[in-house]
């Protein structure tokens, strides 16, 4: 058996209501009347109130330190732009979320750290992040690293899987995983569809989790059974590719549905795995990718919106951050657990670039 042992969260210091983000968009995409009502609709429903960034430029009406001072913003930022701002920041976030994580687990030396996992799809260099963290956090040179990147929204399932094999093998191997996602990077100003969605969604943050084989922990999430899926007829509807100025996202009308259609499936079979079924769930973690995306979850599983009350507020307050958001939810809930909730379990969700559906069961153990 293995435990998540312990959660910690780091934003940027900038954070933004959405209608300054939403007002930038508009002067950043030169956006006439139609489009601007119409960019300004997908803000306003898109069920988030605030995101941070890195960059304070969203903030802001002139005076751009990261976007060109010109009045149709060209030249716009390289990629090799954004990279070298990714460089700069996403050290100190994983490292800022790391601590935070420490603060559950103070008797832990990160001497005792066997393995570092670090998860990230907008931002790469090497020596990376991974050897950077291992130098900043004052890590053993040999602990074991593996980078697991590109992987989008669901990154962070892949990284537990990972942890949770490692514990299994060795159950006094002690993983550190850390999500790190700089989003905001990589706006694009050409007013398509896709980019209009994305410029509502998308916000920087990161999360650090232990998963141990063995704990001591009073607090512990038990790793029970694992599913992965991929709607095939979705492998275009979702896409991240690298272009000359930033990554570039494809993010369809049609995820929603597509996911809403496979996810009940999904479900049976991940519960299967444990002898489980929907009625013996009391807790759900599910990814914010979008205010339709839960609303589509909820209603192919026939769930409330006061069951899925811990991605909603993740999404209010902080937008989707990509591989981190699905563990800041797992944080909300554990902030209103109780000795009752010993030996409930959580049915996890995360959806990505496939189009993968990824779940995962926990059991909620406490002492």
């Amino acid at each position: 058996m293995s435990y998540i042992s312990a959660i910690g969260t780091a934003n940027p210091p900038y954070r933004f209501r959405q209608s300054q983000i939403a007002n930038f968009m508009v002067r950043a995409m030169q956006l006439k009347a139609n489009d601007e009502r119409r960019l300004k609709a997908i803000f306003n429903g898109s069920g988030i109130d605030y995101r941070y960034s890195v960059l304070k430029d969203y903030g802001e009406e002139k005076d751009f330190t990261f976007y060109t001072n010109t009045s149709d913003f060209e030249p716009f930022p390289s990629t090799a732009r954004r990279l070298s701002v990714f460089k700069k920041y996403a050290l100190d976030l994983s490292t800022s979320a790391t601590h935070d994580m420490l603060n559950s687990c103070p008797d832990l030396a990160l001497s005792q750290i066997s393995h570092l996992i670090v998860v990230c799809c907008t931002g790469m260099y090497a020596p990376g992040l991974d050897i950077d963290l291992v130098k900043k956090l004052g890590l053993t040179p040999s602990v074991q690293r593996t980078g697991i990147n590109f992987m989008g929204c669901y990154g962070a399932f892949n990284a537990i899987k990972v942890a949770d094999a490692i514990c299994r093998a060795d159950d006094v191997s002690k993983v550190l995983i850390v999500c790190t996602e700089l989003c905001s990077l990589h706006f694009q100003k050409e007013p398509t569809n896709d980019n209009l969605i994305s410029s509502a969604l998308f916000s920087d943050g990161a999360a650090a989790i232990l998963v141990e084989g063995r704990t001591s922990a009073e607090m512990r999430l038990s790793l029970r059974s694992f599913h992965s899926d991929i709607a095939t007829e979705g492998e275009h509807e979702m896409a991240w590719a690298i272009g000359d100025l930033g990554f570039q996202m494809k993010l369809s009308t049609q995820v929603p549905a597509i996911i809403k259609s496979g996810i009940r499936e999904v479900t049976n079979v991940v519960l299967k795995k444990i002898g489980k079924k929907m009625s013996d769930i009391r807790h759900y973690a599910i990814h914010p990718g979008g205010k339709k995306i839960l609303e589509g979850v909820e209603e192919a599983l026939e769930l409330s919106r006061d069951q899925n009350k811990a991605a909603y507020t993740v999404l209010r307050e902080y937008g989707n951050m990509s591989s981190p958001t699905i563990l800041f939810v797992l944080q909300e809930i554990c902030k209103k657990l109780s000795p009752g909730n010993q030996g409930d379990h959580v049915l996890c969700f995360a959806f990505g670039p496939g189009l993968t559906l990824e779940s995962m069961v926990l059991k909620i153990e406490l002492e």
